[in-house]
């Protein structure tokens, strides 16, 4: 059950992330304050939950995608912090790779949430 939350909280995170994505490729970057907020309440919530979910084992998949879900929550660290701050515009190769480390992390907790 706290997989499944954990997967809806990444998913409406990341509707916010696309949007942002595609305000960056097309020349708006920093991005709104507002959606850089929103995108980082739910993703920070969907760790948060799948961190409990994983508690104390840290074996298997969701964990997996907990520490790729990790890496990708640094490179957004990174853009919020050295970059959107001061309102500089954010590295297209940040922008992607952090985008790609969330998908492949939201793949990896979608298989183990439901066994596939």
């Amino acid at each position: 059950m706290l997989l499944q939350l954990a997967l809806g909280l990444f998913a409406i995170g990341a509707v916010f992330g696309l949007t942002m994505a595609v305000m960056h490729f097309r020349g708006i970057s920093p991005p709104r304050v507002w959606l850089a907020a929103v995108h980082s309440v739910f993703v920070a919530a969907g760790l948060m939950v799948l961190f409990v979910a994983v508690w104390p084992d840290f074996r298997g998949r969701a964990s997996l995608a907990l520490g790729i879900f990790a890496l990708a929550a640094l490179g957004g660290f990174t853009m919020a912090l050295g970059f959107h701050l001061r309102r500089l515009r954010l590295p297209s190769g940040l922008v992607v790779g952090h985008g790609a480390l969330a998908v492949i992390a939201f793949l990896i907790l979608l298989f183990a949430a439901f066994a596939l």
